[in-house]
């Protein structure tokens, strides 16, 4: 979990800092440092010198940094402004290269989320679940429970649009709150108003404990060693068909009967082969679990598919600035309080439990994709200390036709580090705390 988090950080780090370090050289302004990590307190793991530039790697992985001549940014050194402008510092060149050169690392974030975004999708496509092939409806969770909805359940329309993908059910549009769904129950139709503040449930939970597909139970497909089904007998290949003297079709019904059952023994009625029939004596684990895999998830109606190199372009590129867009809503629902900012946030601990501690690639590079579009967005938020903070001071001299004083600039850049500090303290301790719930 560690390497992976330390992998994906650097990666967007670096390629953030280079943007902002190709403006710069473009345009013939000194860059004098450029570090992974910042090195607090001087404190570095690695350093040497290259052509007028120190490179290094700093202890304290919540960043890096490019420190370029003549600007007041984070390191606050402001020794060199007091002499004469010189023509290779930043403060001498025009405020439209200034601007490029603070929009660098932005841009090279969204190219990169957008390339990422694209190269996954034309390597594995898509794959989907047919909603309107869904003839055992959805199994609610936690969270769709909560809001009315019951085993099988055929959800129909998101605010009166037809669902033909089941993973709409579960996308941003639904787990923001605010729509209705129409659901066809006992052949009726009904509606069931998902909540504005539904996200607090999500934060809490899982999307997965919104609805998932009711399956069939089938027949086992796995069974791990040293679990009360290995230790019980049970083989690759039975069918389950009563747990104790209960009857089931479908998998929420089993699991409920095991759950029921948590920490005891059950009979399992089975069959194993053709037909011989046979009662098995298995343990339950703690958390319901006999420890296997059932084949009812194969038999869903799943459709996919293929794209060639540039048909996944536009594809990819609309998954990436989608996620832009989710983030732009979740702060609207933060400030209009229909969601707590400590559910709705998380920082490098939440970020490296999404990684896992099992390494698997699809997973780590979207989820790099999906950080580095995140990163994007949150370094253009106009506080000072950050690049939007920067930019905006840049497009109002443009406006004024004058630059603000290095007094002001002095002042906003320590206030905006009080409050990116003030923000990390809070999002890094409700990590921490949310590891202790």
């Amino acid at each position: 979990m560690i390497g992976q988090v330390l992998l994906g950080l650097s990666i967007l780090i670096v390629l953030h800092e280079l943007g902002h370090f190709w403006a710069a050289r473009a345009f013939g302004i000194k860059v004098e440092k450029f570090y992974l990590f910042f090195d607090a307190w001087g404190v570095k793991l690695f350093k040497f010198n290259y052509k007028g530039c120190e490179y290094g790697i700093g202890w304290l992985p919540l960043g890096g940094y490019v420190k370029i001549a003549g600007m007041i940014d984070e390191s606050m050194d402001t020794e060199q402004l007091k002499g004469e402008p010189q023509p290779w510092e930043f403060r001498s060149k025009p405020a439209w290269q200034r601007l490029i050169v603070m929009l660098g690392g932005v841009i090279v974030n969204v190219v990169l989320g957008v390339f990422i975004f694209w190269m996954l999708t034309f390597k594995y496509g898509e794959t989907y679940v047919d909603n309107t092939r869904l003839t055992d409806g959805v199994v609610p969770g936690v969270i769709g429970k909560q809001i009315g909805l019951q085993a099988g359940d055929h959800i129909l329309k998101i605010d009166g649009e037809d669902v033909q993908w089941f993973n709409d059910l579960t996308s941003p549009k639904v787990l923001m709150g605010g729509v209705d769904l129409t659901v066809r129950r006992d052949g009726n139709l009904i509606t069931v108003h998902v909540p504005a503040d539904i996200l607090n449930a999500v934060a809490d939970h899982d999307r997965n404990e919104f609805v998932t597909e009711r399956t069939r139970l089938g027949s086992i497909l796995f069974v791990a060693e040293g679990t009360p089904a290995d230790k019980a007998g049970l083989r690759v290949g039975d069918s389950i068909l009563r747990i104790n003297d209960k009857s089931f079709r479908f998998f929420d019904e089993f699991q409920s009967e095991l759950m029921a059952n948590k920490g005891g023994t059950v009979t399992l009625h089975l069959i194993r082969g053709d037909s011989a029939r046979m009662d098995l004596v298995s343990g339950v684990s703690e958390d319901g679990t006999l420890g296997i895999n059932y084949s009812g998830r194969l038999d869903l109606p799943y459709e996919r598919f293929q794209y060639g190199f540039f048909a996944a372009l536009p594809i990819g590129a609309a998954k990436a600035w989608s996620t832009v867009a989710d983030n732009v809503k979740g702060f609207g629902k933060i400030f209009r309080g229909e969601v707590r900012a400590d559910k709705a946030l998380a920082g490098p601990v939440g970020i490296a439990t999404m990684f896992g501690t099992e390494v698997n690639w699809l997973r780590f590079w979207t989820l790099v994709g999906l950080l580095s579009m995140i990163l994007a967005f949150m370094n253009l938020l106009p506080i000072p200390a950050l690049d939007g903070g920067h930019v905006l001071f840049l497009l109002v001299e443009i406006i004024q036709g004058k630059p603000l004083s290095d007094k002001f600039l002095e002042r906003a850049q320590i206030a905006g580090f009080f409050i990116v500090l003030a923000l990390m303290v809070f999002i890094l301790g409700n990590d921490i705390l949310k590891l202790f719930r």
